[in-house]
């Protein structure tokens, strides 16, 4: 149904389109990234800082692919720390509604246990983005605190021995 691939600089021309193009359907429920991401350099000087942070190892960065290949979204494993990380996600507005979220979720949770050697993720999200907490339920999160995010109230998520959790050694 998807693939993800880690971030790379090739990934910047579709990664560019698809952040443009859902601009406005990501702000209803995140914060807007702001005009100067989506210029043409705003947006180089930003992808080629996240590729500075992947090979540092503090993040590890994906974007979603559909069969055809064509980019539908990004899932991220953030701040990596003492086993530890902060998921992040977003599926394009075509690709809403269709498992998409929850099908990236899970694969990342996979390689977060067997690639990067992760024991635990995080994640938050606003209690208006009912959608958002369905997939981090369906993806053996659970609810452990209430935040605010970017001052909109919101829920912190956690899911702990991911090897075990997913059937690893």
């Amino acid at each position: 149904m998807v693939s993800l691939e880690r971030l790379t600089a090739g990934h910047a021309e579709a990664l560019l389109a698809f952040e443009r193009e859902n601009r406005a359907y990501f702000a209803r429920t995140v914060p807007d990234r702001g005009d100067a991401y989506f210029t043409p350099a705003g947006f180089a000087a930003r992808h080629r800082a996240l590729l500075a942070e992947q090979r540092a190892g503090v993040c590890h960065f994906h974007v979603v692919l559909d069969d055809a290949g064509k980019l539908i979204g990004r899932v991220n494993l953030l701040d990596v720390a003492d086993g530890c990380a902060e998921l992040g996600y977003r599926v394009g507005e075509r690709a809403a509604g269709r498992g998409v979220a929850t099908a990236a979720v899970a694969e990342v949770s996979r390689l977060a246990a067997a690639e990067y050697g992760l024991t635990t993720l995080t994640a938050v999200t606003t209690l208006d983005n009912p959608a958002s907490m369905t997939v981090l339920t369906r993806s053996g999160f659970t609810p452990v605190e209430n935040t605010t995010v970017d001052g909109r109230p919101g829920i912190r998520y956690v899911r702990r021995h991911l090897a075990t959790a997913l059937g690893a050694p």
